[in-house]
């Protein structure tokens, strides 16, 4: 397997462990990693998978997969398989350990008849909308249902029945009794089970229509397992006590202990899963695994690597304060990945031909061109050049800028690879638009610059006769604002309009013809580029990864 381990960097929770081992409180620590299989992970999750499955492999312990399937309405198996090979892809494996909290459903059922027991559970015949009401808000205490006193032995039965398919959807709950005047509104006696009928579980079936509530089955379920730290975000610290709570009084031996840290919020972006669900059922987005989503299968589509992923969430660390990422911060970490490990490969993106007036080889001379710059281990490859090839129609300009080092009318420009030519002539259709250029070789230039000449550009090319036609899509932030949505406005409408464009006359050369889906590039000048799993042998599709450098950057 992989070592996917964390870096010795130090956090809070890190101290945490290594104080739990060092005092003999465990022997041996579990962590779990819990999503919910109602939809594709995000690189939100990431940062959760790698710091649970990471710590416990730092420390020598274990890890378990563990899905919350605690609401069918939402969930699909699809989502479930699709975890999985997330996971997997990101580097981690959790052997046997795989459990859904639906394993569990008999034993919450009788965890609960325990509460009730207790006298700390009953069934409550308010509505959805009165259990609101009664529950108060953050200023005023909550009130309690008339039907919180009801008999123990009252209770047990309505309970029962519930689980027997009795009562209609909605009809009753089973409601914790703690405290309807505490100033933590998740402790207002709050719903432990609801009844869903006619709903067909992707794990149980039709067995169950009584399905526990998300705040009641994940803290026994850690129990159940052992977990020794409950890892999870900021928004469920108000939760602990209740995670306490239903532990504490159940007849469970473990105590695991709930930690929070700070979720991901990343620039240019949602990671709400129900914005993401919109943007996919929406058709905002062209499904999960849209190279501009943040899910994990959309940035594996864009050709994003386990690798960087996880360096990406070490660089941005562990802490309890939530902020903002930078998205350059995400791009600088495949960048960093690509630049050492993508074979260099040279494609021109907007092609403009050029015919070379004095090259009259009949057969194509051979240019060798190093797969990387840096990495000799690579090796090198033959590249055909002939009279005729392509250059990027923004690598000429009949009036260029200023500082503008690439092809002009009667000016020079090396060929990578190749030799120096001359721009002597510009060839336009009727509507005054450049079609063609004609240049000359200076023969003497190849593979040196000779002394006194300067040529202040170099640029990439193809040669015409041998060159591979490929589509290219690029790809840039789905969302034109750091923060969509900010101040309460639609997200939607923060939505980039040119977050993807289409190239469909490319031309690149013939050593990507054999290209397969995944595999990872550097188009010479242009950026990192993977093949698109809608390649097919007739017809080459590329996803820009990232640029070269930070577009962004001074927008």
């Amino acid at each position: 397997m992989t070592d996917t381990s964390t870096p010795t960097r130090s956090n809070f929770i890190r101290q945490i462990i290594e104080n739990d081992l060092a005092t003999g409180k465990h022997e041996h620590i579990v962590t779990r990693f819990p999503p919910e299989p109602n939809g594709y992970l995000h690189i939100g999750h990431a940062k959760s998978i790698v710091l649970n499955f990471g710590l416990a492999q730092s420390y020598g312990g274990t890890c378990n997969l563990r899905f919350d399937d605690t609401n069918p309405l939402k969930e699909d198996v699809e989502f479930v398989d699709s975890i999985q090979a997330d996971v997997r892809w990101l580097g981690f494996e959790w052997g046997e350990r795989v459990y859904f909290a639906s394993d569990y459903f008999e034993q919450l059922y009788c965890f609960a008849i325990e509460l009730i027991e207790q006298g700390l559970a009953y069934v409550c015949d308010l509505n959805a909308d009165d259990t609101r009401a009664y529950r108060g808000t953050l200023t005023e205490p909550g009130r309690a249902s008339p039907y919180r006193d009801r008999a123990i032995a009252e209770n047990l039965d309505l309970f029962m029945r519930m689980r027997a398919g009795e009562f209609a959807d909605g009809s009753r709950t089973l409601r914790a009794k703690i405290d309807m005047e505490s100033p933590n509104i998740n402790l207002r006696d709050p719903v432990l089970y609801r009844i869903k009928h006619g709903v067909i579980h992707h794990q149980t079936g039709s067995a169950w229509c009584l399905y526990p509530t998300y705040d009641y089955t994940h803290p026994l379920s850690d129990a159940l397992e052992g977990i020794t730290h409950s890892l999870c975000t900021l928004e469920f610290e108000d939760h602990r006590p209740l995670y306490e709570w239903c532990i504490a009084h159940v007849s469970v031996s473990s105590t695991p202990r709930q930690i929070e840290f700070s979720r991901l919020n990343l620039e240019y972006t949602v990671m709400s899963k129900r914005r993401l669900t919109e943007l996919v059922s929406e058709h905002l987005v062209q499904g999960w695994d849209d190279p501009r989503m943040p899910t994990l299968a959309g940035l594996r589509r864009r050709g994003y690597t386990p690798a960087a992923i996880r360096d990406f969430c070490e660089r941005i660390g562990i802490t309890k304060s939530d902020n903002l990422v930078e998205m350059a911060l995400l791009e600088s970490a495949i960048r960093d990945d690509l630049d050492v490990t993508a074979p260099r490969r040279m494609a021109v993106l907007r092609p403009l031909k050029v015919v070379l007036t004095n090259y009259t080889a009949a057969a194509p001379e051979w240019m060798i061109a190093n797969n990387h710059p840096k990495c000799s281990e690579m090796g090198s490859r033959a590249l055909p050049f002939s009279r005729e090839l392509y250059i990027d129609r923004t690598d000429f300009a009949e009036q260029p800028p200023k500082d503008f080092k690439r092809l002009i009318p009667n000016g020079e420009v090396r060929l990578r690879n190749a030799y120096v030519i001359r721009c002597d002539e510009v060839i336009k259709d009727a509507s005054g638009e450049v079609i063609e250029l004609r240049a000359s070789v200076d023969f003497a230039t190849l593979g040196k610059n000779p002394e006194g000449r300067k040529v202040k550009g170099v640029i990439h090319w193809v040669a015409a006769a041998t060159a591979i036609a490929a589509e290219v899509r690029l790809y840039d932030r789905l969302f034109g604002v750091p923060i969509p949505g900010a101040g309460g406005n639609d997200y939607r409408a923060d939505l980039n309009p040119n977050s993807l464009q289409v190239l469909t006359a490319c031309k690149v050369e013939p050593e990507l013809a054999t290209a397969t889906a995944g595999e990872r590039f550097q188009f010479e000048r242009e950026g990192y580029f993977v093949v698109d799993p809608d390649t097919t042998p007739a017809h080459l599709v590329f996803n820009l990864t990232v640029g070269l450098r930070d577009t962004w950057a001074k927008s």
